[in-house]
């Protein structure tokens, strides 16, 4: 190993972030606690390396929100959550179709914790209607947050 580098690639290479990237969904569901460790990695390697990429960082964040959530942390995951909705929000616009993911991923972890008016509030009263609008009434994920 040598300064910025690891095997012989940069620490800035890309193919370097997107390995860590497969690697820890790759683990998400068999190995979740060494999945944290891997997607801790790749957002510490997205801010370092590519500060200015807001979509690779939020990216990261949502894979580490999601091995929380599995490995039984739902509330560092909601925290985690929100963020990257916010953010996604701030950066792209709310009716885009990432966003609107990024909502029904938050919703879901609202419901999760039993925080059901919140979830409510911000599924039926302001995603459902984003996402018709947005996507159309037959898009799988307004589907998804209608039902």
């Amino acid at each position: 190993y040598s300064e910025g580098r690891y095997l012989g690639r940069p620490e800035a290479d890309d193919n370097r972030g997107l390995a860590m990237g497969i690697l820890g969904e790759g683990l998400l569901h068999s190995r979740p606690e060494e999945a944290v460790l891997v997607f801790e990695a790749c957002l510490a390697l997205f801010r370092r390396c590519w500060p200015h990429d807001d979509v690779a960082i939020l990216l990261a964040q949502g894979n580490l929100a999601s091995s929380l959530d599995r490995l039984g942390r739902p509330d560092e995951a909601l925290v985690l959550t929100r963020e990257v909705y916010a953010g996604f929000a701030a950066k792209l616009g709310v009716s885009h179709e990432r966003t609107i993911l990024c909502g029904s991923n938050l919703v879901a972890s609202m419901l999760s914790l039993k925080l059901w008016d919140e979830a409510k509030s911000l599924g039926r009263d302001h995603l459902l209607p984003v996402a018709r609008q947005s996507l159309g009434a037959d898009h799988d994920e307004t589907l998804k947050i209608n039902y």
